[in-house]
């Protein structure tokens, strides 16, 4: 590639902390790989550019525009993290607002981008590229599961609005799973309880994934395997990639959160497998009955732990059960919102390396319970599913490491879709806007239109640095 000019792609994260990383793992990946890349970010959302600028200082340009207003969103929120989940539906709407301003864009950059990869809570991203005419590839920060399954929920809005036996019934699925109404993804439950023309518009934008030129997931093939032929079959072409877990390439993105000598130097003084770590993530916070009922059972187990409690939220997210997937360690799980079941069913009907405890936002796990569980998992009755998830690690790890694994080919393969010809257009792709549009465009974003006017003039205009 070195006599060739390098293909450079925009890639668009979704400002939430499961999301946005994993998309820069990949975004290093490609770089590794020779492409150049613009990120498109807000501005407080730039400080987690910065491992990934000191990697690839001459391959990679923040593209920062400035976060659109919502009435929802109190000045200065720019991530879900701020919010908690119920956040995602006005920063989604709120995204939308940057299609013009990226457009803009595009119109003003020398080498535009031939393709762009934007995250699957941006699904109309879509009609953007088509309007550009370049590619966009759909990343899905979770797995081919949960994607089949937002898909065949918006597909299928009404049948499931007007459920009487509170089951839904996913066919055509590998293995047709069934979910209870109230486990179904938040997003669905909402639109289901809750319409509006907010949520009519997110599952829009959501179906308009599968329309993407190319699907690349975080996931590996030995995990998801069956879905991940399901997508194929139904967008109709190969262009599927499952390229994760991505954590296991990636930077070091947490660069605050720092190793307590003292910690490690006590998990040093006990036997490999005999400390069982507890942790909710970054967006939720136990209630008091929930604490106290958990501290009872792991007392009663008499088990030793190390219990993460939420003080500032570490950007940690969707990524947490395939990382745990590839340390080889049991999971056990309790879903309480957002994708959490179908990953927990995956977790434990599927890939039969973790043991449900409880589940539920509100519920209130029985302290036996959980002492007669943690006391199975860790003990001679665990072995089974320590064996497995084991295997599962060793699988994973090969699929992503060595370069005959799924995902190291995957990954490959990606590049060189991206690499193809036929993602290349030529710099006056712009032609094909309507002069209407571009009129339109320009009365909206500056201040005045005389034969010199510059992009500089845009009030909302991004910077890159």
């Amino acid at each position: 590639m070195a006599s060739e000019a390098k293909p450079h792609i925009m890639v668009f994260p979704y400002p939430a902390q499961g999301h946005l990383l994993p998309l820069l793992d990949l975004t290093h990946q490609l770089c590794l790989r020779g492409l150049i890349v613009s990120v498109v970010v807000t501005p407080k959302n730039l400080q987690y550019l910065s491992p990934l600028l000191s990697a690839h200082p001459s391959s990679v340009t923040p593209v920062v525009f400035p976060f659109p207003p919502h009435p929802s969103l109190r000045p200065g929120v720019e991530n879900v993290k701020d919010l908690g989940n119920s956040g995602n539906l006005p920063i989604m709407v709120s995204l939308r607002q940057l299609r013009e301003p990226i457009i803009l864009w595009f119109r003003s950059h020398r080498n535009p981008p031939v393709a762009v990869i934007s995250d699957f809570f941006l699904g109309w991203t879509n009609g953007l590229c088509n309007q550009l005419c370049i590619p966009r590839f759909v990343f899905f920060s979770s797995g081919a599961f949960l994607a089949s399954v937002l898909q065949f929920c918006f597909d299928n809005i009404e049948t499931i609005r007007t459920t009487t036996t509170g089951e839904i019934r996913f066919s055509g699925l590998p293995r047709e799973p069934v979910f209870k109404e109230e486990d179904l993804p938040s997003v669905v439950r909402r639109l289901v309880q809750s319409p509006s023309p907010d949520f009519e518009g997110i599952k829009d934008d959501y179906l308009m994934n599968f329309q993407s030129y190319g699907c690349v997931f975080n996931t590996a093939e030995c995990l998801e395997d069956e879905f991940i032929e399901y997508v194929k079959q139904r967008v109709g072409h190969d262009r599927v990639f499952g390229v994760g877990p991505l954590c296991l390439t990636g930077l070091d993105t947490v660069g605050s959160v720092k190793s307590d000598s003292g910690l490690l130097s006590w998990l040093g003084g006990f036997p490999e497998r005999s400390v069982l770590y507890i942790c909710f993530g970054s967006q939720k916070a136990l209630t008091k009955e929930q604490c106290d009922a958990l501290a009872l059972g792991l007392e009663k187990s008499m088990t030793r732990f190390v219990w993460v409690v939420k003080k500032d939220p570490i950007p940690e997210g969707f990524e947490d059960r395939v990382a745990g997937l590839t340390c080889g360690v049991t999971v056990l799980t309790w879903p309480m919102e957002a994708d959490q079941f179908v990953n927990a069913r995956l977790l434990v009907e599927d890939l039969g390396v973790a043991v449900r405890v409880c589940e539920g936002d509100g519920a209130v796990p029985d302290p036996d319970e959980i002492c007669r569980v943690i006391g199975e998992t860790m003990g001679e009755c665990g072995r089974d599913v320590g064996a497995r998830a084991e295997e599962i690690r060793r699988k994973v790890v090969g699929a992503v490491m060595e370069e005959k694994g799924s995902s190291f080919a995957d990954l490959e393969r990606l590049v060189k879709q991206i690499s193809l010809p036929q993602c290349h257009v030529p710099s006056l792709w712009y032609q094909r806007i309507d002069i209407l549009d571009e009129a339109k465009l320009f009365l909206k974003y500056c201040n005045h239109i005389t034969s010199d006017t510059t992009y500089s003039m845009l009030p909302d205009s991004p910077t890159t640095s």
